[in-house]
């Protein structure tokens, strides 16, 4: 049965790889070749070990609908990033595009986009005849139409005859994008794709790439391990770890109410509050049926607030982290613009940068 009201969904799938301790090539899924095959070498008798990158993951993804994967390297995210492309057999589970399943489908019959950490622009074409290597289906007359539409969208308008050997690494990336668009894929794939990127141009292009999709209304699923490029980019973020996932849910809610200790750790909150502490700083009253942790942002000076003794301080980028000592003797952090001069620093609490542990 078709269902019209989702897009993609991910139902019990697991996936599994077999490697040895000799092949470093594949450690990881993502990192096996994609068009060519290398032999691996010959291991010696019960050197190679199965591993399950992916155990039991379920997720639907809405028409329209932006996901971000996220999760530290080993996580699973592009193993399954991977399994929804074809490219990784599937040990366990389905796949399904509006209700239908694709086993046996192969990669290049399933209309899916893919983009990767690196752009595989063809150095041979140009610009515009990499942005057309896709739309076999188009006629040739629109084909120039269609490019200069996608190069427009990136914001690159004029760049057809430039040669890829010309770009930067950036131009490069919105090249790929637009090449990645231009067939109109009913789903986009991305795989990290902007993380060998320096972060003041990493933060831009989350910028044109959040906004070119929602211009476009592609569905996409994004893999990232950096929380700000996931939470600037996606209608839900699903946070993985050990190949399951912990929890899918707005950035909001997921900032505001992480499910269990292990998800609040993950995205930064480092302190949880014994009962004294919480009474201490106004919260206590959140504490009766749910665990409060604080993050780097929770706590705020103020000199009317509680008095806490500063213990540590260390200059970072665009801010001093300072550390100091709630009244149980338990560290706490906070941001200040610059160096404390005194001992101790009057705090309160900011509610929408605290966590209440469902």
């Amino acid at each position: 049965m078709v269902n019209d009201d989702l897009a993609l969904g991910v139902h019990d799938v697991v996936v599994r790889y077999r490697t040895s301790a000799g092949d470093q090539r594949y450690t990881t899924p993502s990192k096996r070749p994609i068009i060519t095959w290398v032999p691996p070498k010959r291991t010696a008798p019960g050197d190679v070990r199965t591993v399950t990158a992916v155990d039991g993951v379920s997720l639907d993804v809405a028409p329209g609908e932006v996901v971000a994967l996220l999760g530290a390297s080993g996580s699973g995210k592009s193993s399954l990033l991977r399994a929804i492309a074809g490219l990784e057999p599937l040990a366990g589970g389905s796949i399904t595009w509006a209700g239908r399943d694709l086993a046996g489908t192969p990669t290049h019959k399933r209309n899916f986009g893919m983009m990767f950490q690196e752009p595989a622009l063809f150095p041979s074409l140009t610009v515009g005849k990499n942005v057309a290597y896709g739309l076999h289906k188009t006629p040739r007359g629109r084909r120039g139409e269609v490019v200069d539409r996608f190069l427009e969208l990136v914001g690159l308008p004029g760049y057809q005859e430039r040669k890829t050997t010309e770009l930067s690494g950036g131009q490069a990336q919105r090249v790929a994008l637009a090449r990645a668009l231009a067939p109109v894929p009913r789903l986009l794939l991305l795989d990290e794709p902007l993380s060998a990127l320096d972060r003041g141009l990493r933060e831009h292009l989350v910028e044109v790439l959040g906004e070119v999709l929602r211009r476009t209304g592609t569905t996409a699923v994004h893999v990232t391990h950096d929380q700000d490029e996931a939470f600037a980019l996606a209608d839900r973020v699903a946070i993985m770890a050990d190949g399951t996932l912990l929890q899918v849910d707005t950035p909001r809610n997921l900032w505001r109410h992480p499910v269990s200790g292990e998800v609040a750790t993950f995205l930064g909150y480092s302190t949880f509050l014994s009962q004294a502490d919480a009474d201490a700083l106004g919260l206590g009253h959140l504490t009766a049926d749910h665990a409060v942790a604080l993050g780097p942002e929770s706590l705020v000076v103020d000199p009317n607030g509680v008095q806490l003794q500063v213990r540590q301080q260390k200059p970072r980028r665009g801010y001093v982290q300072v550390t100091v000592l709630l009244p149980s003797g338990a560290r706490a952090e906070l941001r200040v613009p610059e160096k404390i001069g005194t001992a101790t620093v009057g705090v309160r609490t900011d509610a929408d940068s605290v966590a209440v542990v469902s």
